[in-house]
């Protein structure tokens, strides 16, 4: 199914915000009383929910946003990235959009972002969820060397011009082996057409430095991390089997950190993109948990 055939029933906008510029959000549910926001990984951009923005827009009002220096979002060459701007970007969105507190879900270095965010601003948190999410330590060698490999195939999309075997191999990287029938030419080409646009070449060295950085440190750690135990609200750790860099017994090691946390593993064997790989599944935890707190 094609992308845009997913993304039927949202709107798919732009939000003026005062620091970070025009930020590209799609859109559901409109009117529902609990906001959810989904937020992707580095590199990533929105086309990550497209199987998940309309149908959580039927319990929420869901509002999937690219990061600053992503997607089509506003690329500033003026600034750094660390993970604490995204955060800082989050909450001015919110503002913007007139929503005083909300679910935050987010994936990888959005699950990072999820995190940050929560210690940051927690009168603005509803419950949390971190799905197959960046910043908690890695456990094993073969997360540590999945972290060095992410660097060495995101190194080939900028710099010099992208191709549609370059993206390919980065997003073969995301999703479990087996569910690669799922990497649609559309869906390459969408990330190739954006990782093609002149503004994002210049800002992906800026984007992808805390990469490069971890790639120098041998895949040790990245250079930002969540403060597990200053996280107050409920928070879910949504994870799969097949997850790079931060396979399950990172996660299980993650938990007992969190004050109010679960988690869940999926049962389809899943990569780094589980709300991509296996949608229902994924969607029917996400409203069970932000509805009841229970999996």
């Amino acid at each position: 199914m094609s992308i845009w055939i997913d993304f039927l029933g949202a709107e798919i906008r732009y939000v003026d915000t005062p620091s970070f510029g025009r930020v590209r959000i799609a859109e559901a549910g409109k009117g529902k009383p609990e906001a959810l926001f989904l937020m992707h990984g580095i590199g990533g951009h929105i086309e990550a929910y497209s199987k998940n923005v309309v149908p959580l827009g039927e319990h929420f009002h869901v509002i999937a946003f690219d990061f600053v220096g992503h997607g089509l979002s506003e690329k500033k060459t003026d600034i750094e990235y660390p993970a604490s701007i995204y955060a800082d970007q989050l909450k001015e969105l919110m503002d913007a959009l007139g929503i005083e507190k909300a679910h935050i879900s987010g994936e990888s270095l959005g699950g990072l972002v999820t995190g940050l965010f929560a210690v940051k601003y927690p009168e603005r948190c509803l419950r949390l969820i971190l799905n197959t999410a960046g910043g908690i330590p890695i456990m094993t060698d073969k997360g540590r060397q999945d972290l060095v490999n992410l660097a060495t195939l995101t190194e080939k999309n900028y710099g010099k011009p992208p191709s549609f075997e370059s993206i390919r191999e980065r997003m073969q990287w995301l999703i479990y082996e087996g569910n690669w029938d799922l990497l649609t030419d559309e869906l390459i080409e969408s990330r190739l057409a954006i990782y093609s646009r002149p503004d994002f070449q210049k800002s992906a060295p800026l984007v992808f430095a805390r990469l490069n950085q971890a790639k120098a440190g041998g895949g040790q750690s990245m250079p930002d991390a969540m403060e597990l135990e200053k996280i107050e609200q409920e928070a879910l750790l949504l994870w799969t089997t097949h997850n790079p860099i931060h396979d399950v017994p990172a996660a299980e090691a993650a938990l007992p950190r969190l004050k109010k946390g679960k988690l869940y593993v999926m049962r389809k064997d899943c990569g780094h993109w589980p709300q991509y790989e296996s949608p229902e599944e994924f969607d029917a935890v996400v409203v069970k948990y932000l509805t009841t707190g229970e999996v």
